[in-house]
């Protein structure tokens, strides 16, 4: 992380916008199903990246007094499926910490958002379903009252809007790419 930091400084001189796209999930299955080794990888790689990253880009935008960054949640974190409560958790987790480093960084200049899609037609689709059919796919896209899944064109085109300048009032928003799912 501190690497790709100071590559990213050294070959453009500084950073603009930090979108902090990691993300995983465990299979969904029933809670206690989880163990604690999974449980930490995923709180890693949902969470802590955010905490690791902020670490290191934040000073440097303090610096400038301006930045802009977007964490990437999940409608999971607002209306949660069952048995991904650990993921659901995670993601919950991303959407406030947004909210919050917007209240605290807002006085620096620095404006910080999150991304919540619905489940995206990715690789980790399975993951979230449980397995993989037609029948599964039918069932979690008639909960999306547009009737599909996210593209990753969809997550890609809201995150470019809030690191636009288009979006310059914009602070402590989480943005749901949903197609209606929280509605």
């Amino acid at each position: 992380m501190n690497a790709a930091v100071k590559a990213t400084v050294d070959a453009f001189g500084g950073i603009d916008i930090l979108i902090n796209n990691a993300g995983m999930s465990h299979t969904r299955r029933p809670m206690l199903e989880i163990d604690e080794a999974e449980f930490d990888r995923l709180m890693d790689v949902n969470v802590k990246s955010i905490f690791l990253f902020a670490h290191a880009v934040v000073p440097l935008m303090r610096k400038k007094k301006s930045g802009v960054i977007i964490n990437i949640g999940s409608t999971a974190g607002i209306r949660p499926r069952p048995g991904l409560t650990w993921y659901n958790a995670s993601k919950g987790a991303v959407n406030l910490l947004s909210k919050s480093m917007a209240a605290e960084l807002a006085p620096d200049g620095i404006r910080v958002c999150a991304v919540a899609p619905v489940m995206a037609e990715t690789a980790l689709l399975p993951t979230f379903m449980g397995g993989d059919s037609p029948e599964l796919r039918a069932q979690f896209k008639a909960t999306v009252p547009l009737g599909r899944f996210a593209t990753v064109d969809d997550v890609a085109n809201a995150t470019l809007f809030l690191a636009s300048e288009q979006a310059s009032f914009l602070t402590g928003n989480v943005l749901e790419v949903d197609g209606g799912r929280c509605v």
